[in-house]
């Protein structure tokens, strides 16, 4: 799909992007690969890595929309990482999480319908449903935004989906490298906001390859959801130091027990297929042809029940100690 293609990632030197770029070069024979971000040491950093011929590194901010139209010239697909994610600091500095997540979203989707762009897929976040944070509020106007763009671009080529999964193993600012750290300093208690706590958990690999699929699945206008499965904090914190005491500090502002990915108010455009959820737009588009059941590539799939909700804390799927170890064995 991406065989002499050009594809720009938004935040393309963060964890998802480092990991997709890696993926494109070891999978396909792209064109151009463009990574768009404003630091450029981990510009610099990934270079060393990545120095294909076919790798271009645009300093650049999704704020700034003239930088977007000139990186995404010629462009095929685009992936929207680029965001602000600290839910703390969105809560300190929320204009400055608006500007990133709300109207730097805005425009992308200007910049990619200006140049032509085939395909953008917007990566999104569990804290986007029914959100209670200003992140997860700003991820949410930001999925909303991709989704009404497919009405901009009428019955022309540009189409806007977006994926939504939970927390990523290991990724900058996570947990784990958080716990995997107190370890190393001989620590025997750990932070834990409530035990009751549980979250939905994805590797960055399964992410990647999620995301290259939804390029695949899409018409335009879809939320992706992909199944994965849940963890319960306390279970983490065992896979880590299995003498562990918990120290219960309480939840955070903005935070919850569990992460909803499927809203039960929204069961009633929620199509479930084998391995993910898709959330259909509840607006009407210009081109209202679209069959959401059949996807791209003719897998068919089915209406959920109208009471249905995917919560990591009523998942039928939950990792062990055992398993949540293994996926931590790169961190420790």
């Amino acid at each position: 799909m991406f065989d002499n293609k050009s594809i720009l990632i938004t935040g393309g030197t963060g964890s998802f992007g480092v990991q997709f770029v890696s993926s494109l070069l070891a999978n396909y024979q792209p064109k151009r690969v463009i990574v768009y971000s404003r630091d450029e040491l981990k510009q610099y950093e990934m270079e060393q890595r990545f120095n294909d011929s076919c790798m271009r590194y645009f300093i650049g901010d999704v704020r700034d929309k003239s930088r977007l139209n000139f990186a995404m010239k010629g462009v095929d697909f685009v992936v929207h990482a680029a965001a602000l994610k600290q839910v703390p600091a969105a809560e300190y500095n929320p204009m400055e999480c608006i500007k990133t997540n709300i109207l730097g979203g805005q425009n992308v989707i200007e910049a990619a319908i200006e140049q032509n762009v085939e395909k953008v897929v917007a990566l999104s976040t569990d804290k986007a449903a029914n959100p209670i944070n200003l992140y997860g509020a700003t991820k949410l106007a930001s999925d909303k935004l991709f989704v009404a763009a497919n009405n901009l671009t009428g019955m022309e080529r540009t189409r806007f989906s977006v994926v939504r999964y939970g927390n990523v193993v290991g990724s900058r600012g996570s947990v784990v490298p958080l716990f995997a750290r107190l370890k190393a300093e001989g620590a025997k208690r750990y932070p834990v906001t409530d035990e009751r706590m549980t979250r939905f958990w994805i590797t960055l690999e399964q992410g990647v390859k999620f995301v290259t699929n939804s390029f695949r699945y899409m018409h335009g206008g879809e939320i992706f959801v992909p199944k994965i499965p849940s963890m319960r904090i306390v279970d983490l914190v065992k896979s880590i130091d299995e003498f562990a005491e918990i120290n219960v500090i309480g939840i955070r502002p903005g935070e919850k027990l569990h992460e909803v990915m499927c809203p039960e108010e929204g069961a009633r455009n929620t199509i479930e297929f084998n391995d993910h959820y898709l959330i259909a737009p509840a607006i009407r588009f210009f081109d209202d042809t679209i069959q959401y059941r059949k996807n791209a590539i003719g897998e068919v799939g089915r209406y959920v029940e109208d009471a249905f909700e995917y919560s990591s804390g009523t998942n039928p799927d939950f990792l062990t100690v055992k398993q949540l170890k293994e996926l931590n064995k790169a961190f420790i």
